[in-house]
């Protein structure tokens, strides 16, 4: 896409999403404002995250299954929301591999 007038947040929250649905994930989660959005991949277990703001640290604890998180808190152009969906794909795929690594690593020193 070209560079193009920026999207009101929850525009581009949804054309994050859309993006994301490319990559495999599936919106399975919104909350009741619908400015957060938790997307999985179909056999796995880990959320990525879509919102209009960073968790707090109470959201992480509670939500320890959300590996990745996208944030767009303001007006963003469709090539930027496609830049933040990149990141957050390769964030996502990093943490699943560093997930990976420890359960393997715990399962070595039984």
């Amino acid at each position: 896409m070209t560079a193009d007038r920026p999207l009101p947040p929850i525009k581009a929250l949804g054309l994050a999403a859309r993006l994301l649905e490319a990559h495999g994930f599936a919106v399975v989660a919104r909350n009741e404002r619908g400015d957060s959005l938790y997307l999985r991949r179909p056999d796995c277990a880990w959320h990525l995250r879509v919102s209009n703001h960073a968790r707090t640290a109470k959201q992480r604890a509670r939500r320890s299954d959300i590996l990745a998180s996208l944030v767009i808190d303001g007006p963003r152009a469709s090539d930027q929301v496609e830049k933040l969906v990149r990141e957050a794909v390769r964030n996502f795929e990093a943490a699943l591999a560093r997930v990976a690594d420890q359960a393997s690593a715990a399962g070595s020193r039984k």
